[in-house]
């Protein structure tokens, strides 16, 4: 089963103790009543349904005992600090992509290798879900961070939008091109020139000619970062895979949670999934037509895209040798991915 990516906001917990009343002798139940305040960077768009929707969620069945308060625009400080802040007590959840946090979470990088998860976005999720649930995973984000993953964020394939035409591989060589670390290997075989900013600076890199064309999630966040307002060119085909994100939430902060409460988050994990596909795809029924008509579609041939494709299981090898050589099981962390994808390939 898809699960979804719940971002378990940030801040101060409040706790209050109410003492429920005792039914024939038996022991009295305790809730905990908590205010998670949740660092989410950018505006409200396609991805913060799953969000939304849990919030309503744990709202409902807590009764009103917990409280997930969403903070856009990483109004609860910048994006590239969550783990730290976290860890540190400052909030209790935030949206994070591994990609803005290089070496931090080392094992979770292996889902932005290129060409490695599925194209499909409802295959991803269920890769990404199983993936995130892994053991391992769940051990580095704990011992590092203090950090439980609640849910995905995951998303769909990438796109290229910005001010230089992509038809091929040929045409990326000398291009400034905005994609994670791992993702970015494959374009600089072919010249390209990675540049890493977050989602937020985007526009103003465009804007400023900083990035001459910037990979995101087609379509819903070209669209609500305005990027189509400053770009020429869109290209159709690439689909590569980008960041991985998720929901994470301070370990001490879901641990005060009832244990009936948290036996509610596969629920509350699908109710997210299906708010995100529905978002997705309804984001793009309104922003590619716009695009259509204010951009050059740029077909990109799947012929090119294979030849992207064709040097990554030198990539993954590589990113392998990289972990083991730092004591992580890369090889057993990679292999287990390659077969879940396997398994919904068609």
């Amino acid at each position: 089963m898809i699960r979804s990516p719940i971002p378990v906001v940030a801040g101060t917990i409040a706790v209050v103790w109410f003492a429920a009343t005792a039914i024939g002798g038996a022991t009295p139940a305790f809730a905990q009543k908590q205010v998670w305040n949740h660092n989410v960077f950018g505006p409200p768009r396609a991805v913060t349904k799953g969000i939304e929707a849990m919030a309503e969620f744990y709202k409902k069945e807590s009764n009103g005992d917990v409280e997930v308060k969403i903070a856009y625009g990483a109004a609860l400080g910048p994006e590239r600090q969550a783990p730290e802040a976290i860890k540190a007590g400052g909030y209790e959840g935030a949206q994070m992509c591994a990609g803005y946090y290089p070496n931090k979470f080392p094992l979770l990088s292996v889902m932005e290798l290129p060409f490695l998860t599925p194209r499909d976005l409802v295959a991803r999720a269920e890769v990404e879900h199983t993936v995130l649930s892994h053991p391992l995973i769940v051990k580095e984000m704990a011992e590092r961070w203090n950090i439980k993953y609640f849910g995905p964020t995951f998303l769909p394939a990438y796109e290229f939008m910005g001010n230089k035409r992509i038809a091929s591989v040929a045409d990326m060589k000398g291009v400034k091109m905005r994609i994670s670390g791992l993702n970015a290997k494959a374009l600089q075989a072919f010249g390209a020139v990675p540049t890493m900013v977050t989602a937020p600076e985007g526009y103003t890199a465009l804007e400023r000619g900083t990035i001459d064309s910037f990979g995101f999630p087609y379509s819903y966040t070209f669209g609500a970062y305005k990027m189509y307002e400053v770009s020429k060119y869109v290209t159709d085909g690439m689909a590569m895979s980008g960041f991985q994100c998720f929901q994470g939430i301070s370990l001490t902060a879901w641990n005060k949670l009832p244990e009936a409460l948290k036996a509610t988050l596969p629920q509350a994990q699908e109710l997210a999934t299906r708010a995100l596909v529905k978002a997705y795809r309804d984001a793009d029924e309104k922003w590619i037509p716009l695009f259509k008509q204010k951009l050059e579609v740029t077909p990109f041939p799947p012929p090119e895209r294979a030849k992207l494709a064709a040097g990554a299981n030198e990539i993954w090898e590589a990113w392998v040798k990289e972990q083991e050589a730092a004591g992580r099981p890369g090889r057993q962390i990679l292999d287990f991915v390659k077969a879940e994808t396997a398994k919904h390939e068609k």
